[in-house]
């Protein structure tokens, strides 16, 4: 029987599983890493972390599952996406890549909107900081010698593929996130290269995710103890990837994703853009898909800041807001420690608690930043809906998602049945070994992609909806009242 691997290629770790013919995930390692943010508003991370990540993890696998790794079929990747990884002429890095919730490029987002005037119909969304585009600008701008020895632009993902296979590729769903795609034609957008002041010689090659981009090279498949005949798929940028894994490949398939960003997301079976709800409408990881998603830069990544600061464990900080109950009194959080994006497209909002008292304890600053982060994904609910809720129900995946707590706080919020799903924390890494099967395999989408076993469904509790209403309303009119001071922090 043959297997799979699926690498995920993620902010704070590389995550690398094994799959089994039937889908069942056989092992699965991690390896952390962090980012560096040398200035305000800056997000980087050494392409390299990324590599040494894989080989690690990979090496631990491979000496765990001697057997299944012998009948390894191919290979999926998966990964953060919108980040800037610039090479020169030998592809080595020639700076740190610029990451997704990097805010630094947010003046060359003006000048590309003003410039490009469709750019949110054409590439999905309009310009926004994150973006690939927008930072070839300010590295043109404010590291011209930098700019001047670009030759080609990758993601992350695509640098740990020119490690495996020495080839520049992309597949179509991660091309979505740099505004270079023309989403609905699925090809590299000459104009908006050309705004970027680069062109096509710059981009990868250009492939849909479940096709195969290359194989295993003769030094990397020695290491690994594959053949270099191993094939190595498109694979997918990680919300696609995350789709492709829950099984969210039909019209109106949608999952909430509890990364470190998070991600309301609902499968399309033709291309529609909402550019003006900042809804990214972009290219889907398989063929004749795309997807609707809504995005926040600040998914579960805020629990874990304060699980740093308070020095407690995640889980010890949920267990302790669950015991203590579902009331936290006054307290509330703003959750932007990165800035936002849908529904503000502010890449200077900052987070916050309202309400501290000296009576105020650990768990109710936790229970407050759940409840701030569920509310956020209720604006991202909101910027879906506008015609109509697209789904009946939404499954989970991430790192977030293993807390029964905070799912059932989430239907509460969204009033939306969220289901749980056998192994969803694996996402996008569980997409990458399925596109990786897909590739070699082939067969019906709907078999290779099907949706996960249940091991939980949250129902919304009407007796909830009242307090989260509530709360809620003062969630977005404490941002209003306070964007205007974020607003007016140093922007240069």
């Amino acid at each position: 029987m043959a297997t799979y691997i699926g690498i995920d290629i993620g902010t704070s770790a590389v995550k690398v599983i094994l799959m089994g013919e039937n889908g069942e995930v056989l092992d699965t390692q991690s390896e952390s890493y962090g980012f560096d943010s040398p200035h305000p508003l800056w997000r980087e991370q050494d392409p390299n972390i990324w590599w040494t990540g894989t080989r690690t993890a990979i090496t631990k696998i491979r000496a765990r599952q001697s057997y299944a790794w012998s009948a390894v079929a191919a290979i999926g990747l998966s990964g953060q996406m919108h980040g800037a990884v610039c090479l020169d002429e030998q592809n080595k890095p020639i700076r740190p890549a610029i990451l997704w919730n990097d805010g630094r490029a947010f003046k060359a987002c003006e000048v590309l909107n003003q410039q490009l005037p469709h750019l949110g119909e054409s590439a999905g969304v309009p310009a926004m900081p994150g973006f690939t585009a927008p930072k070839l600008l300010w590295l043109k701008q404010f590291e011209p010698d930098v700019f001047s020895k670009i030759r080609k632009v990758i993601l992350p993902k695509d640098y740990v593929r020119l490690k495996l296979t020495g080839e520049l590729c992309t597949d179509v769903s991660d091309a979505a996130g740099t505004l270079w795609l023309n989403q609905q034609l699925r090809h590299w957008d000459e104009n908006v290269l050309a705004a970027s002041g680069i062109s096509s010689a710059h981009m990868p090659r250009l492939i849909e995710g479940n096709n195969i981009s290359g194989t295993l090279t003769t030094e990397t498949a020695a290491e690994f103890g594959l053949s270099i005949d191993t094939p190595v798929c498109g694979g997918g940028g990680d919300a696609a990837a995350g789709g492709v894994g829950i099984g969210a490949i039909n019209e109106g398939d949608a999952f909430v994703s509890l990364g470190t960003s998070g991600q309301i997301f609902v499968a399309k079976e033709r291309y529609v853009a909402n550019p003006k709800k900042l809804v990214h409408a972009f290219a889907h990881a398989v063929p004749d898909r795309w997807y609707q998603m809504a995005c926040l830069l600040n998914g579960a990544s805020p629990l874990a800041w304060f699980g740093n600061i308070s020095g407690h464990a995640i889980p010890t900080l949920l267990e302790e807001a669950e015991q203590q109950g579902t009331g936290n009194g006054s307290v509330m959080f703003l959750p932007y420690l990165s800035g936002e994006r849908t529904p503000h497209n502010n890449p200077f909002a900052t987070g916050s608690f309202q309400g501290l008292t000296s009576t105020t304890e650990r768990h109710h600053m936790t229970q407050a930043i759940l409840e701030g982060i569920a509310y956020s994904l209720r604006d991202c609910l909101n910027a879906l809906s506008e015609e109509g809720l697209p789904f009946q129900a939404l499954g989970a995946i991430g790192g977030g998602a293993r807390s029964r707590y905070w799912l059932q706080m989430i239907a509460d919020v969204l009033e939306v049945p969220i289901n749980q799903y056998v192994g969803g924390e694996t996402g996008p890494a569980l997409g990458a070994a399925r596109l990786a099967m897909l590739s070699v395999k082939g067969g019906r989408l709907e078999e290779v992609c099907a949706t996960p076993r249940v091991s939980e469904a949250f129902q919304p509790r009407a007796d909830r909806q009242a307090y989260h209403r509530e709360k809620y309303q003062l969630f977005t009119e404490y941002y209003q009242r306070l964007e205007p001071t974020m607003s007016a922090r140093e922007k240069d």
